[in-house]
């Protein structure tokens, strides 16, 4: 389950926007953690684009 606030939310969608845009390589990946773009307590998330 992915839990969010308002913002959260909207940050997500920018993520998986970027990663649905032409000319993104297959593989690209972003890493969501804790201090680095996620709460205190939240789980870790990749996100990776995956074309085959």
């Amino acid at each position: 389950m992915i839990e969010a606030n308002a913002a959260g939310l909207r940050t997500l969608a920018g993520h998986l926007l970027t990663l649905a845009q032409d000319g993104t390589p297959d593989g690209t990946h972003l890493h969501l953690e804790e201090h680095n773009g996620l709460e205190e307590g939240s789980a870790s998330l990749v996100l990776e684009r995956c074309d085959e």
